[in-house]
């Protein structure tokens, strides 16, 4: 199987940048069709979907392999935004499970430790799945803590971003609404591709998370609420295309 990166690079390659963030409310019984219709609006721009606990606990294991299934049909990736954060043995079950329902990779949150991360990222990588760390949130109540000032260290999430570059992570997730972290990110970790969440909705702009480095654009509110999915998903597709900028 080829790495969970390299499916990421030319699923991108087919269709565009963009992750469809499916972060759906709705019951049980319609929320499986209704993830699936957005994953459909969007195919031919989107190279992956990402299911957080709006969607991953009322599908339960049936539904989302349905969902990933799906996904893997349309020629998308499928990641689990779980943010996992724990001692390894809960770290390996979790992934594992996540694995058996056909995610393709999780979010990891780099405060568990860097040699829990590295465990957790090759483990994964074995098993032909991947692990994006998380680096910096875009929600604007996460700030404070992220750019913590450590001793000689810089801020907290430079210390975090090391980690997850040593861990050999296959991502790292940084928000659109801070472009000079994303670009300070990029410079740290050379070679790790760049998650960017918080655009549009949040007030991220694709452009500049693009020019400061990113490379894959996550993207819900913004495309689930607008009146033609299919066309706001290929507007920033073409956004971030334009002069060469940000891509895998």
């Amino acid at each position: 199987m080829r790495s969970f990166k390299t499916r990421m690079r030319e699923a991108a390659r087919r269709a565009g940048p963009l992750v469809l963030a499916a972060d759906i409310a709705a019951p049980p019984s319609r929320l499986g069709p209704r993830v699936i219709a957005a994953a459909r609006r969007v195919e031919g721009s989107a190279c992956a979907i990402k299911l957080n606990m709006h969607a991953l606990l009322p599908l339960g294991a049936a539904g989302v392999r349905d969902v990933t299934r799906e996904a893997h049909s349309l020629g998308m990736q499928a990641i689990a935004d779980i943010k996992l954060n724990d001692i390894p043995s809960t770290n390996a079950a979790a992934a594992a499970a996540l694995w058996d329902m056909g995610l393709d990779a999780l979010i990891a949150n780099p405060v568990m430790g860097a040699a829990s991360l590295a465990a957790l990222a090759g483990s994964a990588r074995r098993a032909g799945r991947g692990v994006i760390a998380l680096g910096h949130m875009g929600a604007p109540e996460a700030r404070p803590t992220y750019e913590l000032r450590l001793a000689r260290r810089g801020r907290l999430y430079c210390e975090f971003v090391r980690a997850a570059a040593r861990a050999g992570v296959d991502g790292i997730v940084v928000g659109a609404t801070y472009p000079r972290v994303i670009a300070e990110v990029s410079r740290i970790a050379r070679g790790v591709p760049i998650y960017s969440p918080g655009i549009g909705a949040q007030g991220g702009s694709a452009r500049r998370a693009a020019e400061a480095g990113a490379s894959y654009y996550i993207v819900g509110r913004s495309i689930l609420g607008a009146a033609s999915p299919r066309a706001e998903a290929a507007r920033v597709c073409a956004l971030v295309s334009q002069q060469g900028l940000g891509g895998p």
